[in-house]
């Protein structure tokens, strides 16, 4: 099949393209001849010291964290390992729990916590991925808590109540961090009003450059250094600063403080008109997530008989691209083919993996356009039935259908 000229990018979950306002704070600073932070005995290390301050600001303004204090990071992973490890290193008594949806970059800390002699506590969910909040508050009560929970799911898109979680927490004393990478750019988080005390953020998420991601940290909170270094970031995160990067993240924050509203509403009628476009057209479809608590313009689903992998590939060939929570992800402690692995978000949610080949998540972004929409929907069932034709399990289907009714 020859690969379609069109380009539909609905895999912002993921990424999102930087926006040119962003691109432009990115290379001015670069050619802006700005020092090293650190030097503040000269003019051109003052100025980078400023550059990083107005970005510092404006994530700061993002989230209104003014009672706390913003560090800088290569991106999400670190930031989390940052908000984990950082804080058990400072505080070894507390027990650590999060629902089985989290990212690897929380959930795999638990393996060498649990080694450091660490409680690891696994917070209930329903079908839809929501946590239930009596699964949290037998888990916090009596006991100091560390509590991560991401404010919406990239998989599958469904939105927690942050403020009641965190009035969970609050009660019972527990500490409350929220990845909020898949949230931030389609809904409004502020750290004061939710009760969250510590936030990750991802700036390649929301209009900004790879690379670079943020921590909030509370005022009240203690968190020792991952790395030995100097006394950047306020030695919390120690090493040279990438001024570009940050100054391009702080763009992005005000970026999306100021039109999330209006682009917001936008997500939200394509999302509302792809998933009743794909309901209304292809067969054995399972939509994942809430239906209504859920990131706008996000649609996640699985479809019987049909590999999520091979749907991602013919969607691709057509000049779509997406992302899958795949059941035929590779799995990381094998290295034969044959040797696969569920999704873990699919797994915790419990769909059922005997007739659940990979699920996609179509994840739209404030540039996208309802014509792309309509795209997505004119070659859709053409692709499934495509598949559905190549399937066994299908045949096994059709096969067991015709003996049950003859």
């Amino acid at each position: 099949m020859k690969r379609s000229e069109r380009f539909i990018f609905f895999d912002n979950i993921n990424t999102t393209f930087p926006d040119p306002e962003v691109i432009d704070i990115i290379n001015k600073t670069l050619v802006s001849r700005l020092g090293n932070p650190s030097s503040h005995v000269h003019s051109a290390g003052i100025s980078a010291g400023a550059a990083i301050d107005a970005a510092r600001e404006k994530v700061s303004s993002l989230i209104n964290a003014s009672g706390g204090s913003v560090v800088f990071t290569s991106g999400a992973t670190e930031s989390n390992n940052l908000a984990v490890r950082g804080f058990f290193a400072a505080n070894p008594r507390f027990q650590f729990a999060f629902p089985a949806i989290e990212h690897y970059s929380i959930m795999n800390q638990a393996v060498d916590l649990r080694k450091n002699n660490v409680k690891v506590k696994t917070i209930s969910i329903d079908s839809s991925g929501i946590v239930d909040l009596d699964s949290l508050e037998e888990i916090v009560r009596g006991h100091p808590a560390f509590i991560s929970v991401a404010p919406a799911n990239p998989e599958i898109g469904t939105v927690q109540d942050v403020p009641a979680i965190s009035e969970i927490c609050r009660r019972n004393g527990a500490v409350l961090h929220c990845d909020a990478t898949a949230a931030a750019g389609l809904m409004e988080l502020d750290v004061a009003e939710m009760g969250i005390d510590l936030l990750t953020l991802s700036a390649h998420n929301m209009y900004g450059p790879m690379g670079v991601g943020a921590l909030y940290i509370g005022k009240n909170i203690n968190i020792s250094p991952l790395f030995a270094g100097g006394n950047q970031e306020s030695g919390i995160r120690p090493g040279t600063e990438n001024i570009a990067g940050i100054a391009g993240m702080g763009q992005a924050c005000r970026i999306v403080k100021d039109g999330i509203e209006s682009y917001r509403d936008h997500l939200k009628r394509l999302g509302l008109r792809l998933w009743r476009g794909l309901a209304d057209s292809i067969q054995f479809i399972h939509f994942t997530g809430h239906e209504e608590k859920r990131l706008p313009g996000h649609v996640s689903f699985w479809v019987e008989h049909v590999e999520g992998e091979s749907l991602l590939l013919l969607l691709s060939m057509n000049g779509i691209m997406a992302s899958s929570g795949s059941a035929c992800s590779s799995n990381l402690k094998g290295k034969d083919e044959s040797d696969l692995a569920a999704s873990h978000v699919l797994t915790a949610i419990g769909v059922p993996s005997d007739i659940c080949a990979g699920s996609i998540t179509f994840s739209m972004c404030k540039d996208n356009t309802e014509d792309e929409v309509e795209a997505v929907l004119e070659v859709m069932p053409g692709i499934v039935g495509k598949l559905l034709e190549m399937s066994p399990s299908y045949e096994d289907y059709k096969k067991g259908k015709e003996i049950h009714h003859g």
